[in-house]
């Protein structure tokens, strides 16, 4: 079964075929927002960017603003419909400070575009200039942004350097330590398969218990200069999960732990035992690059409009003189 990375080209068209609230491993922070529609609607796929740094995460909060808000009154204004109508949901509930290029959500319309351009550009006109929507495309019925992702992937972005590059602060975490990349390879080596990562999980406010069994598939540590690059791709993450892996991760390129010590802090599935070599490292370094759905859930669906990247204006005719 071949995997398809969002945002590519995609799907439209149907009934919405469950309740989110009643899929196991949801999560629902407003039942009444996910109420299950009665008329046919139409489902549309969206890829958003944004610059998490004055924003509250992703999950909806009026205040302090979320993206999720953000985005859901842009959609208000464009379609003319309720929240409760529109039933926006996101792959990833990214943490307050935290980054996207590639965040994946979706909503539905009663009704059908002929073209997708003019909704795009409404909704990236009403955005703030911290939040842009890359793609929008029509969905087949049985995709979910959330539930329908076979793997996430994110980068974690560590300057390291005595002088702090002042255009990457917001971007990457600063250490000054000089750190041991080799040491850090090896050592992410050792979360890559199947394995309990309970003792990488904060408490989170959550009321449902998640599964703490997850796969990572791969994790790489990328040296581009000052800039250290760590990705890292599973299929899925638990709350603060990556961040809770790369504060350990530092504190082995720092020499300060042997990178052996992953595989028996993992095998004590206890926080407290994390919490002796590391805290989380800051939000600002990490960022949602792209997430991974099943080929059959990106096809487009019969009579549906073009998946729309933007389009580009251009002059036809110079209306100032020449001198």
């Amino acid at each position: 079964m071949g995997y398809a990375v969002v945002g590519l080209p995609s799907p439209l068209n149907a009934v919405l075929s469950s309740n989110n609230s009643s899929i196991p491993g949801g999560g629902i922070e407003d039942p009444n927002h996910f109420a299950k529609p009665t008329l046919p609607c139409y489902k549309w796929r969206l890829v958003i960017s944004y610059d998490g740094t004055r924003f509250s995460g992703w999950q909806y909060q009026q205040s302090p603003p979320t993206i999720q808000c953000i985005v859901e009154k842009a959609l208000i204004r464009a379609t003319k419909l309720e929240r409760k109508d529109l039933h926006l949901v996101g792959a990833s509930r990214t943490d307050t400070g935290v980054h996207a290029w590639g965040q994946v959500a979706h909503f539905v319309t009663p009704f059908n575009y002929d073209s997708l351009e003019n909704i795009h550009a409404a909704l990236n006109g009403l955005l703030p200039c911290d939040i842009r929507v890359r793609e929008i495309s029509p969905a087949v019925p049985v995709f979910h942004a959330r539930f329908s992702a076979k793997s996430k992937i994110y980068h974690y972005k560590i300057y390291n350097d005595i002088i702090m590059d002042p255009f990457q602060r917001l971007y990457a975490y600063h250490s000054t330590y000089r750190l041991n990349a080799v040491a850090m390879r090896e050592a992410a080596k050792h979360f890559i398969g199947k394995h309990d990562f309970s003792a990488f999980v904060n408490a989170s406010h959550n009321d449902r218990l998640p599964d703490p069994v997850k796969h990572i598939f791969r994790f790489d540590v990328t040296e581009m200069g000052a800039l250290l690059q760590l990705e890292v791709e599973g299929s899925g993450f638990l709350y603060r999960q990556v961040r809770n892996m790369v504060a350990l991760l530092l504190q082995i390129g720092r020499e300060a732990i042997p990178p052996d010590i992953v595989p028996k802090i993992l095998a004590t599935q206890d926080r407290k035992e994390l919490a002796k070599y590391a805290l989380s490292a800051p939000p600002h370094g990490l960022c949602l690059v792209s997430i991974k759905y099943n080929e059959e859930h990106l096809q487009p669906p019969p009579g549906c409009p073009v998946t729309s990247y933007g389009r580009h204006h251009c002059v036809s005719k110079c209306k100032l003189p020449f001198y």
